[in-house]
C-alpha cells in the first residue's frame, strides 16, 4: 500500500523560500516517476516539476530557475525547493507517484497536499 504525505507548506512573503517534502511509504524511489502539482483556487491542477527514475528533472516554464525538485532514496522522500516565491505561486502543492515511467495521472498515487501562501 503506497502512501504519500506532504509537509513544509507555509505562509511566506514574496521573495521568500520554502522547501516542501513528500514522504513515501510502500514505494521504491529507485523506480518510477514523481511529480509535484499545484492547484490554486478556481484553477485546474498544474504540473510544476517532475523527476524520473534516473534523476532527470523537468519544470513548467513559470518556475524554471526558481524551483528545484530532488529526491533522497535513502529517506524515501521527494523535495521541492522553492525560491523567489511570488503571489502567483500560492496554491495547494500535491505530490504524485507513478510506479513506472513515463508518469501517467490515471496510474498515479496522490498525496493530500500542503498549502503554500505567498
Amino acid at each position: 500500500h503506497v502512501q504519500l504525505v506532504e509537509s513544509g507548506g507555509d505562509s511566506v512573503q514574496a521573495g521568500g523560500s520554502l522547501r516542501l517534502s513528500c514522504a513515501a511509504s510502500g514505494y521504491t524511489f529507485s523506480s518510477g516517476c514523481m511529480v509535484w502539482f499545484r492547484q490554486a483556487p478556481g484553477k485546474g491542477r498544474e504540473g510544476v516539476a517532475a523527476i524520473d527514475n534516473a534523476g532527470g528533472a523537468t519544470y513548467t516554464y513559470a518556475v524554471q530557475g526558481r524551483f528545484t525538485i530532488s529526491k533522497d532514496s535513502a529517506k524515501n522522500t521527494l523535495y521541492l525547493q522553492m525560491n523567489s516565491l511570488n503571489p502567483e505561486d500560492t496554491a495547494m502543492y500535491i505530490c504524485a507517484a507513478d510506479l513506472r515511467c513515463p508518469f501517467k495521472k490515471d496510474d498515479a498515487i496522490w498525496g493530500q497536499g500542503t498549502q503554500v501562501t505567498v
